[in-house]
């Protein structure tokens, strides 16, 4: 997935990207409003997220712009003005979603895949793979129709590959949403997150690629 960033303060700029980044996303970092006009309307991202206090152009203005034009990729509005009223004209204006800084970056993660869901037409908030299936809203989890009782880690862990199903998830990132990007990891903390994974669910579940990753097919067994 290709997300641009239209952000100008670097700090925070840089921050995002590189927890995006370490989730597996692609991003192209914009700091200018000029040229996030240019980039919205080529229609070269699956999503962007864009602040309203930028140079050259203001947020809002860039939006409204590539509204008028047709653009129709997702809008994730950043922005420090936390106004009723501010929300209201983002959301007006064509923004899908909103989050006022300052915003923890698992929370932006979370709305990124909220987004994602509705652009693949997954208004249930659930995601399936196969016969294993993950109810976003009571954090039930069902596989081949039994219910699966599963601690907080185990939880973490399965949605991230349930979100990913089919695609191989490397270690970094499966690690970055355990136990976030600052802490200390004890070697081996995952493989046996994994390994417990297992055995609630199947062994043939959960896939690996030594060293690499791990993944959970579309259709597990």
């Amino acid at each position: 997935m290709h997300i641009i960033l239209v952000e100008d303060d670097l700090q925070l700029g840089a921050a995002i990207q590189r927890a995006l980044e370490r989730l597996s996303y692609k991003v192209t970092w914009l700091t200018d409003g000029t040229d996030a006009v240019a980039a919205m309307k080529d229609e070269i991202a699956d999503l962007v997220l864009l602040d309203l206090g930028l140079p050259g152009k203001d947020g809002l203005d860039i939006l409204l712009d590539a509204r008028e034009s047709h653009v129709r990729t997702p809008v994730l509005i950043l922005t420090a003005r936390d106004a009723v009223q501010a929300r209201i004209h983002g959301l007006d204006a064509g923004a899908d979603d909103y989050l006022t800084k300052p915003f923890h970056l698992d929370e932006l993660a979370a709305r990124i895949r909220s987004l994602t869901r509705r652009m693949q037409g997954l208004a249930v908030n659930r995601i399936e793979a196969g016969a294993l299936c993950l109810d976003l809203a009571t954090l039930e989890v069902t596989f081949h129709g039994k219910k699966i009782d599963l601690t907080r880690k185990e939880l973490t862990l399965l949605q991230t590959l349930m979100e990913r199903a089919g695609r191989l998830v490397r270690r970094d990132t499966l690690e970055n949403s355990l136990y976030g990007g600052d802490k200390v990891v004890t070697d081996g903390a995952l493989d046996v997150l994994v390994h417990q994974l297992r055995r609630k669910l199947s062994f043939d579940a959960i896939q690996n690629v030594r060293a690499y990753g791990y993944m959970i097919p579309r259709d597990p067994q």
